[in-house]
């Protein structure tokens, strides 16, 4: 009776990459993708095939989960994933807490949660779409939970802070900040975006 042979060696591992993680996990990675690509470039200079090869994933498969480029965007406009992580620190320590998320976002994962409406075009739908989103999902989101006088132009002033701080990081890559302990920088920045969001205490 002849026996059947197996390899000797090492079996090969199983690919790694896209075609192994489930679907939901791939979605993420191209959502991902897509997130700093707006956060760096205008909406129309981003072709589905920068946003692949970012995500290490083909074009068809970006079509296949999202339909097109638009349905893509639609999803990476909507700030409200960024926001809960965002302002998930009592009010009392929130200015630290959204400054060292910031910094934290863009030097451990390569994103900034806020930096992509500074690419938001002035004119058409998808300029008005990610402005519409950033206001209900950040800027008065963050105005609903302060007291006080001028509650909406104190969250828009604290916003703009972050954005500033996320601008200085990851556009001009400021040498000293970026060399900085984050917790040296949360406390230091995190006091003024404080003062705007609990003014005098």
């Amino acid at each position: 009776m002849s026996g059947v042979s197996t390899p000797s060696g090492p079996r090969a591992a199983a690919p790694e990459g896209p075609a192994r993680r489930d679907a939901e996990a791939t979605k993420a990675v191209i959502l991902k993708a897509a997130r700093y690509l707006l956060a760096r470039h205008a909406h129309a200079d981003i072709t589905l095939k920068a946003v692949a090869e970012r995500a290490g994933v083909s074009a068809p498969l970006i079509l296949k989960y999202f339909g097109n480029k638009d349905a893509l965007f639609a999803r990476v406009m909507s700030f409200d994933t960024d926001a809960d992580d965002l302002l998930d620190a009592p009010l009392a320590d929130l200015g630290r807490h959204m400054v060292r998320h910031v910094l934290a976002s863009q030097r451990e994962r390569g994103t900034d949660p806020l930096l992509r409406i500074a690419f938001a075009p002035l004119h058409g739908d998808h300029g008005e779409i990610l402005r519409a989103n950033f206001r209900a999902q950040v800027t008065e989101r963050l105005a609903a939970r302060l007291t006080g006088p001028d509650a909406g132009l104190r969250a828009e002033l604290a916003v703009a802070g972050l954005l500033g701080l996320g601008v200085m990081y990851g556009i001009a890559r400021g040498p000293h900040l970026r060399e900085t302990d984050l917790d040296a920088i949360a406390d230091r920045y995190g006091t003024l975006v404080q003062e705007q969001l609990t003014p005098g205490t």
